[in-house]
């Protein structure tokens, strides 16, 4: 099965790629012939990606799927949130990221936080959502320089490791990603079979 993933970030790409497995054959914006950035203008995470889910199939018609993800921190009612990639200028800038979330939390013991992925795929031109949360904690300061993002100062609830500081193989075990992407292979597979009837 063929799907278009709106993305060109390559650490996704990557995460993806190992957590769908042989049954899919994953093409990239570039492979599409997708160059311009795509709009990130809504204000939630499931608007942003049924978004560039509709970007790309209006310009490919081809089956595709997008994720928008967010990191959510309780004492910052809910920021950075939608904004998690732009948090601290437009140039998506991880470790001024990290640098601002830090800086406005400071000391505070309520660190409370969760990353939530959202999906919109667009198949057989119906439209469908999967969200995958995970919770935990931000850290004091930057641990392990594995991941991309907010990766090395978040800690999922129950480890004693950041997601910075695990292999990608442990991390796509519990991944809010992770998790959302299950739930859209189970639903793929669920409908290749289905239609191979």
């Amino acid at each position: 099965m063929t799907l278009v993933f709106a993305s060109n970030n390559e650490h996704k790409i990557k995460e993806i790629n190992s957590l769908l497995g042989d049954s899919f054959k994953l093409l990239s914006l570039g492979d599409v012939n997708i160059r311009e950035d795509i709009p990130e203008e809504e204000p939630l995470i499931e608007g942003n990606a049924l978004a560039k889910a509709r970007f790309v199939y209006n310009a490919t018609g081809m089956d595709v799927f997008a994720d928008d993800t967010g990191l959510e921190i309780a004492a910052l009612n809910g920021l950075p949130g939608v904004h998690s990639a732009r948090f601290a200028g437009e140039n998506k800038d991880s470790s001024a990221n990290i640098r601002k979330v830090l800086s406005m939390l400071g000391s505070s013991e309520n660190r409370i936080a969760r990353f939530r992925t959202v999906i919109a795929l667009i198949y057989e031109k119906k439209e469908f959502l999967f969200e995958g949360v995970v919770n935990g904690t931000i850290t004091m300061g930057i641990k392990g320089t594995k991941g991309f993002g907010y990766d090395p100062i978040f800690l999922p609830e129950g480890r004693i490791h950041t997601f910075g500081e695990m292999e990608l193989e442990e991390k796509n075990t519990i991944s809010h990603r992770a998790r959302a992407f299950e739930k859209l292979k189970e639903f793929l597979l669920r409908n290749a079979l289905t239609n191979n009837k």
